[in-house]
Order: structure tokens, then C-alpha cells, then sequence
């Protein structure tokens, strides 16, 4: 599988970088006492931290407003899915383990302030492509609804598109079922390649310690702009 990242979205955010984790044989299942411990930990933490501290004033939320805006979208209307995780805590409606997948994911996004996805291999079609959503994209999201994706980063297979940094479709859900999964981390444009590298392949570290498997990281970025995943 090949996933390449659109040039213009760099020349729309300057230094826009992807992480990525390719994992197998995995084993999604009901979260350890100690992964739900330490989210609900975290959480807490931020919501005594957001008592003095205004959302705009955490630097991930911060630079993935501005992202929002360089793309032609409104940061108001269509909130990146970690500000909108972190508008949940602030109100004390704390998020509910689920499984591994999802609360590794939830507590590596509130941690970086970054946007994250993970999606089901199995459930991606072809080659993946990182692109600008026009007004004729959009799917049924996991927040209920069908969601417009114009103006929005997104990802998409040869069927359809399945991710952003707003909110992930139904149709690539990581589920109990799944044994190979990609996880994308839409990292800060300031973050430098290095950096980048290391944050993807540390949490990917910290995930097979959890959930078990092999897992690979590279960083989609203006010096390479596609790589090729084989499974």
C-alpha cells in the first residue's frame, strides 16, 4: 500500500508533517487497570490545569486552529478532534475507556495535543491519500452523524475517505476484531523531522507494550511526501 500526502497541503501549511505507526498482529480488548488509570489520571490533571489556562493557551490546540484557517476552515465550527476532547474534560465529562486502540489513541492526543486516528487495515482499500476535502467529500462519522469534510484534511482509499483530524468514519473503526491497524498522528508543523520520528515510534512502543504485535513508524513530510507499507 502505498500513502502519499498531497503537495499542496504543504504549500498550504508549510512543514505539515504525518506520523504514522503500521501495526500487526495486534490484540484489541478491554483496556489494563493501569492504561485506564492513567488516562483517567490525565484527564483530571488537565482539567485542573484548563482552570487557569485557556484552551487557545496549549500550544497543540493553539497551532492546530491556525492549521484550520490556513486550509479554509472554521476553527469554531469544525473543532480538530483533540480540542475537542479537551472541551469534554473542561467540563468534567470525562472520556469512558472503551478498548486498548481507543484509549492508547485518546490518552497520546490529550498528552501531544495533537489530533490522532487509528484505523482498521483490513477495512482500507488500496493505496491511501493524504488530501484537501472538496465540498463533495464527507461520511458517517463515529460521532453519529454524516460529516462534511470541505476544507479539511483528510484521508482517503481507493473507495472513499475514512479519516481527519475532525472526526473518523464508521467504516475504518478499530474494533476487538482487528489484528493490523494504522495510526496516524497529524504532529505540529513546528515539531521537527527528528522530533517527529521519535514521538511516532515512542507511542508506538508504548502500544505494542499494551496491545502486543510489530509495529513500524515513519514521518510523511516536504522531504518525503509518500512511503510504501507492505502487508
Amino acid at each position: 500500500m502505498k500513502i502519499e500526502m498531497d503537495a499542496k497541503l504543504i504549500e498550504a501549511v508549510p512543514g505539515l508533517k504525518l506520523g504514522i505507526n503500521y501495526y500487526t498482529k495486534i490484540t484489541v480488548s478491554e483496556s489494563p487497570q493501569m492504561l485506564k488509570g492513567r488516562l483517567q489520571l490525565f484527564q483530571e490533571q488537565l482539567f485542573f490545569d484548563m482552570e487557569d489556562k485557556s484552551l487557545d493557551q496549549f500550544p497543540g490546540i493553539k497551532e492546530w486552529r491556525t492549521i484550520w484557517k490556513s486550509l479554509g476552515a472554521d476553527p469554531n465550527r469544525y473543532r480538530h478532534s483533540t480540542e475537542a476532547l479537551m472541551r469534554r474534560i473542561k467540563k468534567q465529562n470525562y472520556i469512558n475507556p472503551y478498548h486498548t486502540a481507543v484509549d492508547l489513541n485518546n490518552f497520546f492526543s490529550l498528552q501531544h495535543e495533537i489530533p490522532i486516528g487509528i484505523y482498521d487495515l483490513n477495512e482500507i482499500v488500496g493505496n491511501l491519500h493524504v488530501s484537501l476535502g472538496t465540498e463533495d467529500d464527507g461520511y458517517d462519522g463515529l460521532n453519529g452523524r454524516f460529516n462534511s469534510l470541505k476544507h479539511i484534511l483528510l484521508l482517503k482509499d481507493a473507495y472513499s475517505p475514512f479519516g481527519s483530524p475532525f472526526v473518523d468514519s464508521m467504516r475504518t473503526a478499530v474494533t476487538e476484531e482487528t489484528t493490523e491497524a494504522l495510526q496516524v498522528f497529524f504532529l505540529r508543523p513546528s515539531m521537527g523531522t527528528t522530533e517527529a520520528l521519535e514521538l511516532t515510534t515512542a507511542c508506538s512502543k508504548m502500544f505494542t507494550s499494551i496491545s502486543g504485535g510489530d509495529a513500524r513508524a515513519f514521518v510523511l513530510h516536504e522531504g518525503q511526501t509518500s512511503i510504501i507499507v507492505d502487508y
